[in-house]
């Protein structure tokens, strides 16, 4: 005796097969099914609502908070004029869960294959709608130079544009140069959102100059794969056609 009711088994009690076990050796009863349990009303609808639940998975919850956090994000940046020490200390600890919940989420999700449809959409404009807000916000408060902001943002939506030019050839991977990237910008933006002077000022400064040339410089890596995967697929495509008409 195993203990399981029957209706875990695959039957209800009364729905056993001619062995007289639920479910034994997943015979098909009279319904055709196996074990003999009767199909489900609305199996359509009970897959749906496994699909729905799915999008409720910890790397999903984890791009949503990074989601909500941008609007809070900005309104402390901007609390008071935007220098207030202490509202600014708490934009900083909100830029700081933003950044660590974009490190795990993508992790959890490949490790635990809780990739979806959501997370490869929000993923990438949680990153960059929070990233964004913090630029804006800095330059509108003259704390950093418009054109630092204009470089990496567009560098940000010209790198995600070229891979959907070119997805049709393939996928543009992510590099360690785009990762040591996005960690150096998120380390500059995170020390300018906090109002330090002196020495460290100065530091944020050379810090901010790194991620600014980690972002021309990976940008223009990004544009040479393109270039090259777009050559190659062409040329595979125009060697599968020229091998279909022999």
């Amino acid at each position: 005796m195993t203990g399981v009711p029957a209706s875990a088994a695959g039957g209800s009690p009364g729905a056993k097969g001619a062995t007289g076990a639920p479910g034994a050796s997943g015979a098909p009863g009279a319904s055709g099914t196996p074990g003999g349990a009767k199909p489900a009303r609305g199996g359509k609808l009970g897959a749906a609502a496994v699909n729905q639940a799915s999008l409720w998975n910890i790397a999903n919850i984890l791009t949503m908070i990074r989601l909500v956090l941008v609007p809070g994000f900005v309104a402390l940046m901007l609390a008071d004029g935007g220098y207030d020490p202490a509202m600014r200390a708490w934009a900083w600890a909100a830029f700081a869960v933003a950044m660590i919940t974009d490190i795990f989420d993508g992790h959890l999700a490949r490790a635990y294959d809780l990739v979806t449809d959501f997370g490869k959409i929000a993923d990438p404009i949680a990153d960059k709608a929070i990233m964004g807000a913090a630029l804006v916000c800095l330059s509108a408060l003259d704390d950093l130079p418009w054109w630092v902001t204009f470089v990496i943002l567009g560098r940000e939506f010209g790198v995600t544009l070229l891979r959907f030019v070119v997805i049709r050839y393939g996928v543009i991977p992510a590099s360690r140069g785009g990762k040591l990237k996005t960690l150096a910008q998120g380390t500059a933006v995170g020390m300018y959102i906090l109002p330090l002077t002196g020495a460290l000022a100065t530091l944020r400064f050379w810090v901010m100059a790194v991620a600014v040339i980690l972002t021309v410089v990976t940008g223009l890596d990004y544009v040479r794969q393109a270039i090259v995967l777009r050559r190659r697929g062409i040329a595979e495509r125009r060697a599968a056609a020229a091998e279909t008409e022999r």
